[in-house]
């Protein structure tokens, strides 16, 4: 038999009730009484039943964060930002993957709810709002991150339309005549159709016509769905061929860029590389990579804040719509020798 809390008050010579409450609200306890408590819990080795805890409170202590791929840093660094604001409250995270499909999302949102979780970060795929309403129905708070969702929920996200015209802007100022967008996803995936209607805005106040830009948005959004990118992008005729691609993300930018390299393309001469979310990778690669950079830890952080407000302060909680700035932040692969445009700008 385990140690019990009621070994724990006949130690430490309290009630049951004032054990409890030096477990679960300790400012309620005088503090010699709850230094005993505490002693007890020591000598004993007395471990709490989280389980049982949580069946009476009616939702669990662990956020639940669902992201569209585990695999992009971008997401683990998100996942950092929401961990260091769990973990000062006494919670707990859980990072699951929808891998951009919508059906691993429902899975993974009835789950969510079954488990009574604290609530849910979601980046979503689609706009499968039924399935949201239901688990904020059963007492289950969602925050949308990397995503700019409705007024009845909150979110946290970057301003992808602006990013990705600031990433084909810089290349307009650089004098590349054939463009090309590397995307994927789908209208499935918000965040990509707003990186491309940036590039297209970007485009069309230049005065370019379309048809110097060429669409390539059937990839994974990953580096093997870049090195696809490439196979097509290299593949077309010389006078098709975009001298400069903006890139959905930093993965398939990379993946575009390591299939360049392999084929003796030179980048940037040959062909110029913008990623987007600007993770660690990209300043290590063989040719560093321009991207277009968004706060990754905080857009975590504030969606985690957001979430915590709605739980614990339910009669005072309002919603809101955090959206950050991007930056844009150069490299070799748009500007060969960046020291040379800095002395020319000046």
């Amino acid at each position: 038999m385990g140690v019990s809390i009621r070994d724990v008050a006949d130690r430490a010579e309290v009630s049951l009730g004032t054990v409890s409450n030096a477990l679960n609200r300790p400012e309620r306890v005088a503090p010699a009484t709850l230094e005993r408590v505490r002693a007890a819990i020591t000598e004993l080795g007395f471990i709490r039943n989280e389980a049982a805890r949580q069946l009476r409170s009616g939702r669990s202590r662990t956020i639940a964060l669902l992201v569209l791929d585990m695999g992009n840093p971008f997401f683990t660094d998100v996942a950092r930002g929401v961990e260091s604001v769990a973990t000062q409250r006494d919670l707990s995270l859980v990072l699951s993957s929808s891998d951009s499909t919508t059906d691993r999302q429902r899975h993974y949102l009835s789950v969510f709810r079954e488990q009574r979780s604290y609530g849910v970060l979601l980046t979503p795929v689609g706009r499968d709002l039924a399935r949201i309403n239901e688990l904020r129905r059963h007492g289950v708070p969602v925050v949308l991150v990397d995503h700019a969702g409705s007024s009845r929920m909150c979110s946290v996200s970057v301003d992808d339309v602006a990013g990705a015209r600031m990433a084909a802007s810089h290349l307009l100022e650089l004098d590349h005549g054939r463009f090309a967008f590397a995307g994927g996803g789908g209208a499935s995936v918000q965040q990509v159709a707003d990186r491309l209607a940036g590039v297209r805005q970007a485009l069309a106040r230049a005065g370019r016509p379309d048809s110097d830009l060429t669409v390539v948005d059937d990839l994974d959004l990953t580096i093997d769905g870049g090195r696809k990118a490439g196979r097509i992008l290299l593949d077309l005729p010389s006078r098709r061929r975009p001298t400069a691609v903006v890139c959905a993300n930093d993965l398939i930018a990379l993946g575009l860029l390591q299939h360049a390299v392999r084929n003796h393309v030179a980048v940037p001469e040959e062909l110029a590389i913008v990623g987007y979310d600007d993770i660690a990778f990209a300043a290590a690669a063989a040719v560093p990579l321009t991207s277009v950079r968004q706060p990754s830890h905080e857009i975590g952080a504030a969606a985690a804040e957001l979430l915590i407000d709605e739980v614990e302060r339910p009669g005072h909680h309002q919603h809101r719509k955090i959206r950050f700035d991007p930056v844009l932040i150069p490299r070799e692969s748009t500007v060969a020798d960046r020291s040379s445009v800095g002395e020319g700008a000046a």
